[in-house]
């Protein structure tokens, strides 16, 4: 039985290890062509607030007084594959199976990231406003344009 926190540790397709160091290695460079497409790579295009930063910044403080919000530009939305089990032990827990990369974070009110770091959420809550992307903890808003894309746990886990 797959749980959801073994999403960052699936096996290979055949359901058994990868063994030998061609294996090995193919395996490394069909994950870093993944990688690199799903960081780097063309995506449905989303839109999010076309607010500055300033403005956003003074939204946030206004509607979220109590923090827990991260402010972040250049945005990737991520349909994670998932099998019907773990769909199903996400919903049990009110989540989706998406989770949202970000190149640029603006500002984070808990100070867990810097201006200008990456950051990678945990799965999505609920999604408001089209622009308020709510896991369990924490609000992000997203800013400028980004992109749709999907992917495997897997290749969500080599990047992070």
């Amino acid at each position: 039985m797959k749980r959801i926190s073994d999403l960052g540790r699936l096996l290979n397709c055949n359901g058994e290890p990868a063994s030998g160091s061609l294996i090995m290695r193919a395996n490394a460079v069909d994950g870093l062509d993944a990688m690199t497409d799903l960081l780097y790579g063309p995506g449905q295009h989303m839109a999010g607030s076309d607010m500055s930063n300033e403005d956003a910044m003074t939204y946030a403080r206004n509607s979220f007084p109590f923090g827990n919000y991260c402010i972040v530009r250049d945005w990737i939305w991520i349909d994670l594959d998932v099998t019907d089990e773990q769909r199903s032990e996400l919903a049990k827990t009110r989540r989706q199976p998406v989770i949202l990369y970000a190149h640029g974070v603006v500002i984070d009110s808990e100070r867990r990231w810097d201006i200008g770091d990456f950051v990678r959420t945990s799965p999505l809550h609920i999604f408001e406003e089209g622009f308020h992307f709510k896991t369990r903890h924490t609000v992000y808003l997203l800013l400028g344009a980004g992109r749709r894309k999907q992917a495997s746990a897997e290749t969500v886990a080599r990047i992070f």
